[in-house]
């Protein structure tokens, strides 16, 4: 599955990415790069949460 993300820049530079399609969803990065990776990390451990709990079901 995809899933829209979206990035921000923080005064600090520091780039922070969420998923608006999975609330709390949330990963930052040093780099856009970076962030990309944590991202998809965040989401596929979000993603093993919901199918542990029953509350995932892939159409």
């Amino acid at each position: 599955m995809k899933y829209r993300v979206v990035f921000e820049q923080d005064e600090d530079g520091m780039f922070i990415v969420t998923c608006p399609a999975l609330p709390g969803c949330i990963s930052q990065g040093q780099t856009r790069t970076e962030a990309q990776a944590n991202i998809r990390e965040a989401i596929s451990a979000y993603l093993k949460s919901l199918r542990k709990h029953g509350e995932f079901h892939q159409a």
